[in-house]
């Protein structure tokens, strides 16, 4: 077999792969969709359907009148979680990047810990402690829950991508007369613009598809996101399967839009700081 031959072959196998690679991760999310478009007899009826044999928006209009309430309570707490996140997260990240500290190995190995530590321990951990400051039960109270993953992640690449920023930009800058605080927000910031629309994208889905953060802090509370809000619409209504289906559609849809509107934001932010100059 030629030189050649094998570019082909392995050409036409990596493709294969990523064909292969897209359906699985791309059909569960279709049958959804289908299947949200279907009465629970038919879906219980023994035979699979590819496409919606009897459709129907009849669980689109169940849902949107019990779970509108629950998609805007999400919105808030992942853009809640987003702006948290950024506001901690950039200039955390520029002084750990930028800044010879003392601390930059303890806290950097510290939220690196904090990336493997089960969330049902964190949430147990701030339920605690939500309860002595009374934040239970409150907005606050789980967009900070949320934070405690979404913060440490933020910096890990913010820090990434800010140390493949050339020092010679914020020199050059301070060398024409701009303070330390007017580098950072109009040199820095703007340069990193792809890496912070990446961690904001992360932090907002963070928040958007949290649920064990808010089936702890949101103890009996009368708001809850979305995902809590299907979890108790398969409690109360375990044989519509239907309508839990449309609402699974619902929490996607909000998601889906912002990563198909930041994709290469996304793959240039989590690419631009592999590569240290």
């Amino acid at each position: 077999m030629t030189r050649l031959q094998r570019s082909r072959t392995l050409r036409w196998l990596c493709t294969f792969a990523s064909l292969v690679a897209l359906a699985i991760v791309l059909f569960p999310v279709y049958a959804v969709v289908v299947a949200s478009f279907e009465s629970t007899y038919t879906l219980f009826s023994g035979t699979y359907h590819f496409w919606p044999a009897s459709p129907t928006l009849a669980n689109y209009r169940t849902v949107l009148s019990a779970q509108a309430a629950n998609v805007v309570t999400s919105l808030i707490v992942g853009l809640g979680t987003a702006a948290l996140a950024l506001v901690v997260a950039v200039p955390a990240a520029y002084a750990l990047s930028k800044y010879r500290l003392r601390v930059t190995v303890v806290v950097v190995s510290s939220l690196l810990i904090a990336q493997i530590v089960p969330s049902i321990v964190l949430a147990t951990s701030l339920f605690i402690i939500f309860h002595w400051v009374h934040l239970v039960n409150t907005y606050p109270g789980l967009i900070l829950a949320d934070g405690t993953y979404a913060i440490p992640f933020a910096i890990l690449v913010l820090r990434a991508f800010f140390f493949s920023l050339p020092n010679e930009v914020m020199h050059a800058a301070k060398v024409d007369g701009a303070s330390e605080w007017q580098t950072f927000t109009r040199i820095v910031v703007p340069l990193a613009r792809s890496a912070v629309i990446t961690v904001a994208v992360f932090a907002f889905l963070n928040g958007w598809g949290d649920f064990i953060f808010a089936l702890t802090v949101l103890n009996g509370a009368t708001i809850q996101p979305i995902t809590l809000g299907i979890y108790t619409y398969l409690g109360n209504y375990s044989t519509d399967w239907g309508a839990v289906m449309a609402s699974a559609v619902i929490a996607i849809v909000p998601a889906a839009v912002m990563l198909i509107l930041a994709q290469r934001y996304i793959a240039s932010g989590l690419t631009a700081g592999s590569v240290v100059g």
